[in-house]
């Protein structure tokens, strides 16, 4: 696994070893920071960091500072090392925390440009009750976007997210992004079923 682009371009990433945390694979994200654009300037948090690969992957395009949330300790592990050795400790944050618990530390770095949430797969719908109990978009920006990873046959079910609203929904094999931007009134989405092939 390694940085797709920007200044630590191709340097690894190190990952827990199992299957206990599942990288975002390097070609979706490659697609997905195709998709959003520049990172420059942006604050950036990163829910169920895992690796850390999306955040750091947003330090590397120009971030100003991401904040990591995870709560197991291999992962913890290897997003620390991660940040160490590309020398981005300066720009970053790690919470040892469940999302659910960690509200007051993620305020503490708010508002935030750009989230990613990527959580584990068998807990999608947890999540998104998660993310409306921790009242997300309150931590956005106007015009700021949440990115959730998920199952591309498991459609996220948004309810009552304040401000958010979904823009683009996006697959590449079993894997898919739901992208939210927060705006006051709901804008046009792109096709809903738009199916990109990696090959």
């Amino acid at each position: 696994m390694r940085i797709i682009a920007g200044q630590l371009k191709g340097r690894s990433l190190k990952a827990p070893r199992g299957n206990s945390t599942r990288p975002t694979a390097d070609r979706v994200r490659e697609a997905i920071f195709s998709i959003l654009g520049s990172t420059e300037d942006l604050n950036v948090l990163d829910l169920y960091a895992g690796t850390g690969a999306l955040g750091i992957e947003a330090l590397s395009r120009g971030a100003n500072q991401a904040v990591f949330v995870e709560a197991s300790a291999s992962a913890l592990q290897c997003i620390r090392a991660n940040l160490s050795e590309l020398s981005l400790e300066s720009q970053a944050h790690v919470v040892p925390k469940v999302v659910e618990r960690a509200k007051r530390e993620i305020t503490k770095w708010a508002p935030y440009n750009l989230a990613f949430c990527d959580p584990p797969w068998s807990k999608i719908v947890d999540t998104c009750r998660i993310l409306r109990d921790i009242k997300v978009d309150d931590l956005l920006v106007p015009g700021g976007r949440l990115v959730f990873e998920h199952p591309a046959k498991t459609e996220v079910v948004v309810g009552n997210w304040g401000n958010l609203w979904v823009v683009q929904v996006r697959s590449w094999g079993d894997s898919a992004v739901t992208i939210l931007e927060k705006t006051a009134a709901a804008p046009m989405p792109e096709h809903p079923t738009m199916d990109d092939r990696l090959s």
